[in-house]
């Protein structure tokens, strides 16, 4: 539904400034009916990138193919047409103050000029959609965040739209609140099969919402793919210390503080990192590398989490013998289809008692 070939976007050098570059080379594909999420670092090029998808950026080179259509030939008469088929939802709501609920979502078509019963019969159904319908005749600066993001999200689908774009729709709320608004975004997308294309810096949105993600690291494209092979195999060094905020979490500061890359004394225990997925993930893996290798396992710390709907968990553990005995169990789990490896080595001394 959405194609960008070879985007390229520079901002003209301004007093003092050089040009700067913010695409570099874009190409991208999300079909319909698809969650394609966007992430990067601040100034990565993200909101530049997909600003240029309803055209409120105009790229310096390449092209932006909607429907088979690029919109870079489109009229204004046509290109007028073709954003109304666009819903946009934005990190900071956006909602006139002077409107109620009922009113912001409407906007759109009162500017349109709907008729009045017309207007009616989408903005109710929507409000119900969202779980605004006793919120109806409320003001923004009654609502609490979550609330008004739901009212930006009924306002942004009620000239039915054929994609959403969504630009750090979840930065400004709290984590409960955020799930709940991914879960809704979820559910219009399963119900309304409405592409949606997610601008965020944080991989637990991706995670929790996304079928495919692109990673943007200074206006380009480094990594791309499968949300679930993107988590579990990163390539590029962004993406992978991305990840590493969302889920090498699961080794705390005070492990990672004692933990040397090489060993430096006698008598240190080599800490093994095992990445397991799929079926493997709740084999009884200790207990049976301890058996091949001889060696008792102590667990530093691991998590198992979902990533949509397989399982993909991380054990760190340190192996109470040598490097022989190590390399041993590493063999083992590696037999098993699993990733596993040294990351370091501790005093055994130094590691915090249960």
């Amino acid at each position: 539904m959405i194609r960008l070939e070879a985007l390229e976007k520079v901002y003209p050098a301004a007093r003092g400034q050089a040009a700067h570059h913010a695409l570099k080379g874009v190409d991208l594909s999300i079909g319909q009916g698809e969650i394609f999420g966007i992430i990067g670092r601040s100034g990565a090029g993200k909101s530049t990138l997909i600003r240029t998808v309803n055209r409120l950026e105009k790229v310096t080179g390449g092209r932006v193919v909607v429907d088979g259509v690029d919109i870079a030939g489109l009229s204004n008469a046509d290109l007028t047409a073709f954003r109304r088929t666009i819903g946009m939802v934005f990190q900071h709501f956006n909602l006139l103050s002077s409107r109620t609920v009922y009113g912001n979502v409407a906007l759109p078509l009162e500017l349109a000029k709907v008729p009045k019963a017309e207007i009616a019969a989408r903005v109710a159904p929507l409000l119900e959609l969202v779980g605004l319908t006793d919120k109806s005749d409320r003001y923004p600066a009654e609502l609490c965040g979550g609330q008004k993001q739901r009212v930006g999200i009924a306002r942004a689908l009620v000239a039915e739209p054929k994609m959403l774009l969504c630009d750090e729709v979840t930065s400004a709320l709290d984590p409960e609140t955020t799930q709940q608004i991914l879960d809704l975004l979820r559910d219009i997308n399963r119900r309304l099969d409405l592409t949606m294309m997610v601008i965020t810096h944080e991989m637990s949105v991706v995670r929790d919402l996304c079928d495919r993600v692109a990673v943007i690291d200074d206006g380009a494209i480094v990594e791309q793919g499968n949300v679930f092979d993107v988590f579990v195999k990163p390539e590029h060094p962004t993406t992978q210390a991305l990840i590493a905020g969302e889920i090498e979490a699961a080794l705390p500061k005070s492990l990672r503080r004692i933990i040397r890359e090489t060993p430096s004394a006698a008598g240190e225990n080599p800490v093994v990192k095992i990445v397991f997925t799929g079926p493997n993930a709740y084999e009884p893996i200790i207990s049976q590398l301890s058996r091949i290798a001889g060696i008792d396992f102590n667990i530093l710390a691991g998590q198992v989490d979902y990533i949509q709907n397989r399982p993909f968990g991380i054990l760190f553990v340190e192996g109470k013998g040598g490097q022989a005995e190590a390399e041993k169990a590493i063999a083992y789990v590696q037999s098993r289809n699993l990733s596993a490896e040294i990351i370091g080595y501790v005093d055994p001394d130094s590691v915090p008692a249960g």
